[in-house]
């Protein structure tokens, strides 16, 4: 669980005390002569605590405990794919022939690094069946940009501007309608059925002379396999359009069916997600984007090429829409990606999605005919669940929210809530293939626990969470006076303007 901290747990400012030492530096060299200019000399002393080595460890030793990620337990962010991240991941990541090289250094001195991102490349290929790869951009909302970029491209450069509606279900993640405003399209919103999948007949309607292309996840977000999407491809297509694939959940179909065969022409994928690079809070990230052969001259430059002899950064992209980050990407993150996907294979990767898809499917049954909670859309699930806690909202007055801060307090992460948008008090669960049967049968037995007590006591769950580090912070407040540093935190302290 979560440790049971002190409110009042203190900075390491307020630790120090006058002439502790923790670190000792090494003597200076007495014959060297260096005469610092007096402009750059330091006119008052650095203001750093002072503090005794045990002192610093047990500090942030109790910082990490009050930390929580996928070394600690289940963390079930539904779309965003929090597994396990393999130690021997991190090992290759930091080896000095990574850790050390420069982007600006001569090609023949980088002959490994570009041999890793094209190798990358080769398997990414594969997986999806796609025709070639980008690996510039820096996450998956990057990615998006740079699809739809390509696909605006695509259709000026065939003189069709007047192409400017971007199709996008709306289940869809809510980068996609951003990374399609921000390209310049107009925004066609396309609605699920009861099922909890496109709806052909609507989709049918939109489509015409302005559809420049149709922005999908599949499965989609509510875990849900588009079973039409051959058709879906057709209809699209069909209008002159292209199909465009959000890789967010691909770790439901590793090995199983490939993008490129459902119909798909631009792909994304999320490295950080599906091939285990610890991610959140805004990095690290990496999402590459393939395309088929008809789109190949506009993806960003350069390239990484192999001629048979030597690998090389390739320019010769006559139609490129230029550069979509600085550089050639995280390359950390890229390495990361092929270290695992060369320890699991071809026959590894399947298992991945077989039992990411059991786990989902397990949590779902063992949910089920839970009171408060009910299951929108298909019953079959691939990699991920969502539930609708609206029964519960609307009986107790017990929120989606209130349901994810009560979790905490059983040491479990909670899962994405209020998303996707069309489930009302949303609770989206992705469990991962990484997390053992025992993990789902404690996050479904608190589920229900939350359930008990939402029907029993429910302002047990409403003032939840009661057991960490932090209470329930008040998001208005929290927004308009965020403490972004421990002397904004001490000046609110003083003022009696924070109770933590």
């Amino acid at each position: 669980m979560f440790r049971q901290a002190k409110w009042d747990e203190p900075l390491i400012f307020e630790l120090s005390r006058e002439g502790r030492i923790g670190y000792t530096l090494p003597k200076p060299i007495e014959d060297v002569d260096v005469k610092i200019p007096e402009k750059l000399r330091r006119k008052s002393r650095l203001n750093l605590p002072e503090i005794s080595e045990p002192e610093i460890v047990k500090h942030y030793t109790r910082l990490s405990e009050m930390n929580y990620g996928v070394d600690s337990g289940i963390y079930p962010l539904g779309s965003c794919t929090m597994k396990y991240n393999p130690k021997i991941n991190e090992e290759i990541a930091s080896h000095p022939g990574v850790a050390h090289i420069h982007p600006y250094q001569d090609e023949r001195t980088v002959q490994g690094a570009l041999k890793i991102m094209w190798e990358l490349e080769q398997w990414l290929k594969e997986i999806t069946g796609m025709d070639r790869f980008t690996l510039q951009p820096a996450a998956g909302a990057n990615g998006e940009f740079t699809g739809v970029s390509i696909i605006r491209a695509y259709h000026l450069d065939n003189g069709e501007p007047q192409r400017d509606e971007m199709l996008v279900a709306d289940s869809a993640h809510g980068t996609n309608p951003a990374s399609a405003a921000m390209a310049g399209f107009k925004v066609i919103e396309i609605p699920s059925t009861e099922e909890g999948t496109m709806d052909l007949e609507a989709l049918e309607n939109a489509v015409g002379e302005r559809t420049a292309g149709l922005m999908l996840t599949n499965p989609n977000t509510l875990g849900i396999f588009e079973d039409e999407i051959v058709e879906i491809a057709r209809i699209v297509h069909k209008a002159g359009g292209l199909l465009y694939y959000d890789g967010a959940n691909l770790n439901a179909v590793l090995g199983k069916v490939r993008p490129g065969d459902m119909g798909f022409d631009i792909v994304h994928l999320n490295l950080h997600k599906t091939f285990s690079t610890p991610h959140g809070g805004g990095g690290p990230g990496s999402g590459p984007v393939g395309v088929k052969n008809f789109l190949k001259d506009y993806l960003p430059v350069p390239l990484v090429s192999y001629d048979g002899e030597r690998y090389y950064l390739d320019y010769n992209v006559p139609k490129s829409i230029g550069k979509v980050k600085e550089l050639y990407g995280n390359f950390a993150v890229m390495v990361r990606a092929l270290t695992y996907l060369k320890i699991m294979g071809r026959e590894g990767l399947r298992e991945v999605s077989e039992v990411a898809v059991l786990n989902a499917n397990y949590l779902t049954r063992k949910l089920l005919g839970t009171r408060g909670y009910e299951l929108p859309g298909k019953e079959l699930r691939k990699h991920e669940t969502v539930f609708s806690a609206e029964p519960m909202k609307r009986e107790t007055g017990v929120t989606a929210m209130d349901v994810a801060k009560r979790l905490l307090d059983f040491g479990m992460h909670s899962p994405t809530v209020y998303f996707p948008l069309i489930v009302h008090e949303a609770l989206m669960i992705e469990p991962t293939e990484t997390v053992s049967k025992e993990e789902l049968d404690a996050y479904v037995e608190a589920l229900k626990k939350i359930s008990e007590e939402a029907y029993s006591s429910p302002e047990v769950v409403k003032s939840a969470p009661h057991n960490t580090a932090v209470r329930r912070v008040d998001d208005v407040l929290a927004a308009k006076k965020p403490v972004l540093s421990w002397r904004m935190y001490l000046e609110l302290k003083e003022k009696g303007e924070v109770d933590y």
